[in-house]
């Protein structure tokens, strides 16, 4: 299964992105800066927004699902109870896993930003899609939960997965780095080999790089065991 884009673009005047690449099973993280597009492509990533030119084929997907950045975007269901049953998941191993126990009964629109956040999250991750696209997935999370959804997202191991974000701070286990850089969706390979050209680097990797102690991934613990290493 891949995603293709073959030199996909889209233009909103005088504002334009554009994308060539291939997107092949594994985890992807796609960073750039605000406003550069990673909306955009995820849209088009989907199938939701078509480009004004170019196209995007994705071929030997069956099922995908794309993760809006505000998951009050995602809600159906009158209960939380009701938005766990919706996706086919028992609701007491959710509101368990999210820490929402006493809370089945309220509407989702009642809890907390990063509440829903997290609710919503833990239904995606709990079912399989041959393409998962996540668009902005750590907004809302304090650094615990964005800690454990790079602990849940690491451990796919089918499918695609394409990330878009601009964090920092907290990452899974990723496969392949893309960035978009001055209007262009550009692919700086494989990890480890891509850390010393990625342009949005958070600063600790960039650090371990002009040190060359290069982790071998992105999680925390890569990024400790590297920075240890004598």
């Amino acid at each position: 299964m891949h995603v293709t884009f073959d030199d996909a673009r889209y233009e909103r005047e005088p504002w334009a992105v554009s994308a060539r690449g291939l997107f092949t099973e594994g985890i992807h993280l796609v960073s750039g800066d605000t406003g550069s597009g990673k909306t955009t492509l995820a849209l088009m990533t989907a199938g939701l927004l078509a480009p004004s030119s170019g196209a995007v084929m994705r071929e030997g997907i069956s099922s995908l699902l794309v993760s809006f950045q505000f998951p009050e975007h995602h809600v159906t269901g009158r209960t939380v109870r009701e938005e766990c049953e919706s996706w086919g998941h028992d609701p007491r191993v959710i509101v368990s896993e999210t820490r929402l126990t006493g809370k089945e009964d309220l509407s989702p629109l009642a809890l907390s930003r990063g509440e829903l956040k997290r609710l919503h999250l833990a239904c995606v991750l709990s079912r399989e899609f041959d393409l998962l696209v996540l668009d902005e997935p750590f907004s809302s999370l304090d650094c615990r939960e964005k800690a454990r959804f790079c602990e849940v997202l690491s451990r796919r191991t089918r499918g695609i997965t394409i990330i878009f974000t601009h964090e920092q701070e907290h990452f899974p286990r990723v496969d392949r780095i893309w960035e978009i850089a001055e209007g262009t969706l550009q692919c700086r390979g494989g990890i480890p080999e891509a850390l010393p050209c990625w342009d949005h680097a958070p600063e600790v990797i960039r650090a371990l790089v002009r040190q060359r102690k290069i982790p071998a991934n992105l999680t925390r613990k890569d990024i400790v065991e590297a920075a240890c290493r004598t």
